[in-house]
């Protein structure tokens, strides 16, 4: 199972007198979902930013089971290693929820009958049903289109899951459904789930809590214990 470690992680953006992110050291393991917690500002989407290879910190190193992950390809790390789950979804508007699932698959390499093949496992292990396999996204609701977001990025193989208030857009039934899926994902089928979340409820049902606070991470378990 996959572990991301950080090692004294520091990000100043370009011209900014002072760090984002100030000195950050965690591990986040395979097997569990982590929520990462703290107000707006607080810098938890630079954090997420950087674990998703979209940024490169100021200082500090990333290893993803003792490999120096800043010194890898990123485009590669972001189409292996991790993927991102959005709050807005983010699914293709034009093609079918079979199609934006298969699209990783494809975009790999992988034929188009069994890109279809791995796509219809993965929305069957989110709960998806059958039926709704040609609909567009536009035709679903919000808890079927985080489903498929997950679908997808199931797809791209990777093991750790990053995601940005992935319930903030849905009722309270649908959160549930939702976080289901993540704990199952990571008690079951080992992946590594961090979850940037506004939600109490969320972190409260954790397997570790970490608090972002102007800059600095520090472990939670006693709020939630």
């Amino acid at each position: 199972m996959a572990e991301l470690t950080l090692e004294h992680i520091s990000y100043r953006y370009k011209k900014a007198h002072k760090d984002v992110l100030k000195n950050v050291s965690c591990r986040f393991q395979g097997g569990e979902m982590a929520a990462v917690i703290g107000p707006s500002g607080s810098g938890k989407t630079t954090l997420l930013s950087i674990l998703a290879g979209l940024d490169e910190p100021s200082a500090g190193s990333i290893t993803k089971d003792g490999q120096d992950v800043l010194g890898m390809n990123r485009d590669l790390w972001r189409r292996q290693e991790v993927s991102v789950i959005f709050q807005s979804f983010q699914l293709f508007p034009l093609l079918t929820v079979l199609e934006n699932v298969m699209f990783p698959l494809e975009l790999g390499g992988v034929p188009k009958k069994e890109a279809a093949r791995q796509a219809r496992e993965n929305l069957k292990l989110v709960g998806l049903a059958p039926e709704k396999y040609k609909r567009y996204p536009s035709n679903l609701s919000g808890g079927e289109q985080q489903r498929v977001a997950i679908a997808r990025s199931l797809s791209g193989g990777a093991r750790i899951l990053l995601a940005d208030e992935p319930t903030g857009n849905l009722d309270g039934e649908n959160t549930k459904n939702i976080i289901s899926i993540f704990q199952h994902l990571a008690h079951e089928l080992g992946y590594c789930i961090i979850v940037v979340t506004h939600d109490p409820e969320i972190a409260a049902i954790s397997d570790a809590v970490w608090k972002m606070s102007d800059g600095e991470l520090m472990y939670y378990e006693e709020a939630y214990a």
